[in-house]
């Protein structure tokens, strides 16, 4: 099943900002993370992100969120790398099992293929970033983690989306 949808963000941190006590803030990125092209790569995540090549993250180096389940929010702010709007991301983790839906994006360099692991549930940082009961209502909305399972590029703006499995 393919659908057209937009991808109106790419987000790369190179440093996790989301360390120590929410209380005492966030750290500040040493460069801007908004991208409007990432290099995806087969197992490992994206170039220049945190998580790329973390053998702890092997299964959930990528995270991807549906723009419209967060209406009004910066995605930077989010730090999910993938904001697609057009298709329900948090459906992609709801099959039983240890893993979720093959899918795939192309936004005209050739599809990107993920296998969704687990819903990105948001967590406490939330309520400090967005504001006072984020983490509540973003629930079951904050997106899907996912690793790549084949290479690619992508870039913002009209895409593919399509379901493999």
């Amino acid at each position: 099943m393919s659908t057209a949808v937009e991808i109106v963000a790419l987000v790369v941190s190179p440093v996790h900002a989301f360390e120590g006590r929410p209380q005492d803030g966030p750290r500040p990125d040493p460069v801007p993370i908004g991208r409007d092209e990432v290099e995806v790569r087969a197992g490992l995540g994206i170039v220049g992100d945190r998580y790329f090549a973390q053998k702890v993250h092997r299964n959930a180096a990528v995270t991807l969120l549906d723009a419209d389940s967060v209406e009004g929010v910066d995605p930077a702010v989010l730090r999910r790398n993938i904001v697609v709007r057009g298709y329900p991301i948090d459906t992609l983790a709801a099959r039983l099992g240890k893993a979720g839906r093959r899918f795939s994006l192309d936004s005209g360099a050739g599809p990107v293929e993920f296998q969704a692991y687990r819903p990105a549930n948001p967590c406490a940082w939330m309520n400090v970033v967005v504001g006072p009961g984020a983490m509540k209502a973003l629930r079951g909305r904050g997106g899907v983690r996912a690793t790549p399972v084949t290479s690619g590029v992508l870039r913002v703006g009209p895409a593919v989306f399509e379901l493999l499995d």
